[in-house]
């Protein structure tokens, strides 16, 4: 196996870089914040920017936890990468990294000077530390619950000038240009869409969308049937929309409520 590094200081957009570096080397698996990824997909891992504080993030980048150094040292193991690319803020990162793997010693070097110009990694800088936001070269899908919550309403949550946290920005592979947002309402006509499918639920009245940093719970107000069986059509329910709203937008549904607001009574 050749272990390539890609190396920056952080905030300097090696993240972002990093399907272009691995495209140009022809490799496939890259070691970035503590996941593995193969071709834009998480194979293993768990990402640092999960950790509730800046030390357990350092920490689970390199590879600390024994827990986590064998789930992945166990999908290397079954997946004989022949090349691979760690990313990190640091030679010493890097070859810590790769010794905590149990990987060969790091034989190429990339630096994120040789791919980008002063100006653009100043750019880089300006939007880790002005707009909080960090890439992880995956698809949306992929971390839905690293990040979820920021595709509705980013102008209100992008709006703070105080930034104590730091966001999670996954940018598609197949496109660096350009942003992706999900209106409400296209939230709301899903849950609307689906609801009805269920024999039982005569009307949605009302559907609301409630946005957090960890995702978004969907509330809902709907006219039942009188003589339907109320718990097991709701869980039904539930159980249905959380699925369907996840696949189709990525985001993270944290909690589903549906309210009876009435029951309704057939004249026949």
């Amino acid at each position: 196996m050749k272990v390539y590094s890609f190396v920056g200081a952080s905030g300097s957009g090696k993240s972002h870089h990093a399907s272009f570096v691995a495209g140009k080397y022809g490799i496939k698996y890259i070691i970035d914040d503590g996941l593995l990824i193969c071709e834009n997909r998480i194979v293993s891992g768990f990402s640092a920017k999960r950790e509730k504080t800046k030390l357990k993030a350092i920490r689970r980048a390199i590879f600390t936890e024994e827990e986590h150094v064998k789930e992945v040292k166990k999908s290397l193991d079954e997946l004989k990468p022949d090349k691979i690319l760690i990313i990190g803020t640091s030679d010493k990162m890097v070859d810590r990294i790769a010794e905590r793997l149990s990987l060969p010693p790091v034989s190429e070097r990339i630096y994120i000077e040789n791919i980008l110009s002063p100006e653009e990694i100043e750019v880089a800088r300006k939007k880790r530390y002005e707009e909080g936001k960090h890439v992880i070269p995956v698809p949306t899908f992929e971390v839905k619950k690293h990040f979820s919550g920021y595709f509705i309403d980013p102008l209100r949550i992008f709006r703070r000038k105080e930034m104590d946290f730091e966001k999670t920005v996954v940018r598609p592979y197949y496109s660096y240009l350009g942003k992706y947002t999900i209106s409400e309402n296209v939230i709301n006509s899903i849950v609307v869409n689906e609801a009805k499918k269920f024999d039982g639920i005569y009307k949605i009245n009302k559907v609301i969308t409630e946005n957090y940093p960890e995702g978004i719970i969907i509330k809902i107000e709907i006219v039942m049937v009188h003589g339907t069986p109320i718990n097991s059509v709701l869980r039904g329910a539930i159980k249905k929309i959380k699925s369907v709203v996840e696949y189709m937008t990525s985001l993270n549904v944290l909690d589903i409520k549906i309210h009876v607001k009435a029951l309704y009574i057939s004249n026949n």
